[in-house]
Order: structure tokens, then C-alpha cells, then sequence
């Protein structure tokens, strides 16, 4: 079976607990980040931890006053340092890596018993002066990490059949 079990039991988590992260699964959580692939192994990615309470409020209000921004114990800004490489099919390479180091954060969070929820509904800027990002790389996304609060429903999925075809369209 694999990893389905772990990617099945994975939710958006938009309640956390108060308890703090162990420094042990945090670091494997970004060493998951870390393992990612990228186009051309230019492994494009900076994570900033943010921990502190009063920054996490402040990056709330910057995520247009989403609770669960602030009250999730560790928020990941995962950023690009490389947002002009295209790849040969002409997309930019950056949107794509940062999305496998987000996704490989994810289910390592969840094998360690934690919950995870993307962001992308923020002010980049505001964000990006609140931790000090440089001007020229990107926040892409806010990868929130914390022991669940709730219970999620789960989401309904797509039959396999309906998203699958081979050979053409």
C-alpha cells in the first residue's frame, strides 16, 4: 500500500493546538522540503520558520485575517530564489519546485502525527517585509504546521476514471 494510507488521512488543517512542535519532527519536516525534486537541481528554495507568536498575529492580518494562520505553531514561508528560470516547455520552474518541497513538507507532517494547510491568500508584500524576504525572491506560499485541533471531514475526490485517460486526451 505504500504511502496511499498517509495521503489519504492528509487534510487541511484549520485548527491547531497550542503545543509546540518537537525541534525532531520539525527538522524532518524541512528535511523533507530539503529532498525535493527540482527542475535542473537548482533546488530553488529558502523556508523561514516562523515561531514567534507576534509575528504569526501579524502575518494573520497579512493573510487578510485567516485564524488559523496565526494560531497554527509553526508557519513555513516557502520561497523561491530563483523565480526567472523557465524550463524548455517555457514555464517558469519555480511555482512547480516549490509545490514539491510544500507537498514533501506535507507528508512528512503527517507521518509525524502532524497537521498541515497551505496558504496562498496573503499580501506578498507585507509578508515578505514582515520577515525580511529580498525584494527579489518570492513567497509562494505559507506551508501552516501544528498537532490538529479538529477532526476534518473529508474532502469528496474525483473518480480515478473520471481524471485518467491514455494514450490522448
Amino acid at each position: 500500500m505504500g504511502l496511499i494510507p498517509e495521503i489519504s488521512e492528509r487534510m487541511s488543517i484549520r485548527k491547531f493546538k497550542s503545543r509546540k512542535i518537537d525541534k525532531e519532527k520539525l527538522n524532518s519536516i524541512l528535511e523533507a522540503g530539503r529532498r525535493a525534486p527540482s527542475a535542473k537541481n537548482r533546488q530553488p528554495w529558502r523556508f523561514v520558520v516562523i515561531q514567534d507568536k507576534e509575528l504569526r498575529k501579524k502575518i494573520e492580518k497579512a493573510a487578510f485575517g485567516q485564524e488559523h494562520v496565526g494560531q497554527a505553531p509553526d508557519i513555513i514561508a516557502v520561497c523561491s530564489t530563483n523565480i526567472g528560470y523557465r524550463m524548455p516547455n517555457g514555464q517558469l520552474s519555480y511555482p512547480v519546485d516549490i509545490s514539491f518541497a510544500a507537498s514533501f513538507m506535507m507528508f512528512q507532517a503527517q507521518h509525524e502525527g502532524l497537521g498541515s494547510c497551505v496558504v496562498t491568500t496573503f499580501d506578498e508584500a507585507k509578508v515578505k517585509e514582515l520577515i525580511t524576504v529580498p525584494y527579489s525572491m518570492r513567497i509562494v506560499l505559507l506551508l501552516l504546521i501544528g498537532y490538529p485541533d479538529e477532526v476534518p471531514f473529508p474532502p469528496d475526490r474525483k473518480k480515478i476514471r473520471s481524471i485518467t485517460s491514455y494514450n490522448h486526451w
